[in-house]
């Protein structure tokens, strides 16, 4: 649908967002590390971390050799997976985009607290639509979800540089944008879009960012923001304003 690049949206409360560029690398780190064992080793690492409805609801029970984490645990675990780079990559864009206003408005701690809590929140919703799924759901596109509704709730008349359909570059407002994202993910759920794809993960994410933002937000930090700060790279400072010249005596020339 679009592919974001870039936000006009300085930082107000914190100097560096850590824990997104954290969570990124944790992203990154998981996927060059499942993916570089081989077949057998990330299929593995699917099975044992992903989340499977149908062994949260005791349908079914995963192999005993691929238990890695208890079944409460696939809550989060199963968002640190990725089936290949073009997963990864689209995740880990609008977590770099959106995720560090959002990590401004929370603070650290409560933006990781936010952030899982929203994976758990898409794996639920998940769980309820196919609760007889027994493939594994990976990726951190709930709590991208979650994070995209958080900014749209708190900035949403800041400028963001997207590319429409992968190649229109367009400067345009998020609540355009983020707005229309959000109702594509709610219709495609309705209308039961393509299997390889949770939309009912992305609407969990939504859902839980919307319910959270305003509970978690430092205190202070107003929903709908109107004020927008540009990034201090292009600020414009006022120039001086000259001072008059002194008028002076004209010299005189000639001889003494």
């Amino acid at each position: 649908m679009f592919i974001p690049l870039h936000d006009a949206n300085s930082l107000k409360h914190i100097k560096l967002q850590y824990v997104t560029i954290g969570l990124i690398a944790a992203n990154v780190i998981v996927y060059l590390f499942t993916s570089l064992g081989g077949d057998n080793f990330s299929n593995a690492a699917v099975v044992g971390l992903g989340y499977i409805p149908s062994t949260i609801y005791d349908l079914v029970e995963r192999p005993l050799d691929l238990v890695i984490v208890p079944d409460y645990a696939t809550y989060v675990t199963y968002s640190f997976l990725h089936a290949d780079l073009f997963h990864l990559g689209g995740n880990m864009l609008f977590l770099w985009v959106f995720g560090d206003n959002v990590e401004d408005a929370l603070g650290h701690v409560r933006f990781l607290v936010f952030y899982l809590l929203c994976s758990a929140a898409g794996a639920v919703v998940h769980g309820m639509i196919a609760p007889e799924s027994t493939a594994p759901l990976i990726g951190a596109s709930g709590a991208i979800a979650g994070v995209v509704a958080a900014y749209l709730i708190l900035h949403p008349r800041v400028k963001v540089w997207i590319l429409a359909f992968a190649r229109i570059p367009l400067r345009i407002p998020a609540f355009i944008v983020l707005a229309l994202w959000i109702i594509f993910q709610f219709v495609m759920l309705a209308a039961g879009g393509e299997d390889q794809i949770s939309w009912a993960a992305h609407v969990g994410g939504i859902i839980a960012g919307a319910v959270l933002v305003p509970i978690m937000r430092r205190r202070g930090v107003p929903l709908f923001d109107r004020e927008i700060v540009p990034p201090r790279s292009v600020e414009i400072e006022e120039p001086a304003t000259p001072r008059p010249v002194e008028a002076r005596p004209a010299p005189r020339w000639g001889r003494q």
